[in-house]
């Protein structure tokens, strides 16, 4: 196998720099925290929580410089919104409370990124996207991995026709997680089930190569709760098909394969993380593409930083149209698999 080393797309260092406000001091937040410090010029200035000092220590572990903090720990989602430091704020609350958090941020003027899944549903994105385009702000779903290198060389390479008619995406996201009951992956109110947490990673790539599909066929099974623990999820364009399965009690190496006519394309493990991607003709030797890249959340948060220098409110690469589709695409397959989130 050769190997073609392959240059990011942009430098995110070279991204104008922001003042970053942290809603929702949880597990994400503090890799958002330390890539965005480590990769980019902009950094986190503010960190709101409901509990101020669950807010500081989050501050003391992951913000801290050698002279002390350098950033403020509220101790209400209401002051960190309000902070006149605050440029932006990154909404990393639970996937039941974005859409409630974005508002409230945009309400008060700020620009926001909201962890995916954006919203429960294509209605509750609808609302967000409505109060930014009233307050004439920025808004964007931090689907980090449409923003990796490795996606844009991947549609570059599809596009270019190099794989030639590609009939075929296979996608998989598939953990072993914690299925007590009384977790939130487990709870209808809180948005639980493998889709909004696992599957949005296949369905969104599924969009950003093909877009909106003609239909939508899944199979899978409910746990005793109601939310969904496993589906198989199939995307029909025309004559092509496009499948991901995605599983919260079994993992798996998470790989995506893209079949054309003249090679495929494939990234063996985690597709969604920065990767590597081997492409084999169909005759020839296999090559190894050097896309893989330190760190991740920092091309997503430069992309925020360029179109508020740009004064855009929304990006080229996340539209407001795509975080809706993708989301449609997500209450179809529930609707199909019977899986209702009360709060709807």
């Amino acid at each position: 196998m050769t190997t073609m080393a392959l240059s990011a797309p942009y430098d995110p260092r070279e991204a104008p720099a922001i003042r970053w406000g942290i809603l929702g001091p949880g597990s994400i937040a503090r890799r958002f925290a330390a890539e965005v410090t480590a990769f980019t010029a902009s950094r986190v200035v503010a960190v709101g929580s409901r509990d101020v000092s669950r807010a500081q220590q989050f501050v003391d572990q992951h913000l801290s410089l050698p002279d002390g903090p350098h950033a403020h720990a509220h101790g209400s989602y209401e002051a960190l919104v309000a902070d006149p430091e605050v440029d932006a704020v990154y909404v990393a609350s639970p996937h039941s409370l974005h859409a409630r958090h974005a508002i409230l941020a945009l309400e008060a003027g700020k620009p926001v990124l909201v962890e995916k899944a954006f919203a429960l549903s294509a209605d509750q994105a609808r609302s967000v996207f409505e109060v930014a385009r009233r307050q004439n702000l920025f808004a964007m779903e931090a689907m980090w991995s449409r923003f990796l290198p490795q996606y844009t060389v991947m549609r570059d390479l599809i596009e270019s026709g190099e794989l030639g008619e590609v009939h075929a995406i296979v996608a998989t996201h598939a953990q072993s997680l914690n299925l007590d009951p009384a977790w939130r992956m487990m709870n209808p109110s809180l948005g639980g089930g493998a889709l909004l947490d696992l599957g949005i990673y296949p369905l969104s790539l599924i969009h950003w190569l093909w877009g909106t599909p003609q239909s939508i066929s899944a199979t899978g099974v409910k746990t005793s709760t109601g939310v969904d623990l496993r589906e198989n999820i199939t995307c029909q364009y025309g004559d092509r098909l496009a499948v991901a399965y995605t599983d919260m009690a079994t993992a798996a190496r998470n790989g995506v394969q893209i079949l054309g006519t003249k090679a495929d394309l494939e990234i063996p493990q985690w597709f969604y993380t920065p990767q590597d991607m081997v492409l084999t003709p169909r005759a020839g030797t296999p090559r190894l593409l050097a896309t893989g890249v330190d760190g991740g959340f920092q091309y997503e948060a430069a992309e925020v930083a360029r179109c508020l220098a740009e004064g855009r409110t929304q990006s080229p690469f996340m539209t407001w149209d795509a975080t809706v589709e993708v989301l449609t695409m997500t209450d179809e397959v529930r609707r199909q698999m019977g899986v209702v989130y009360p709060q709807q």
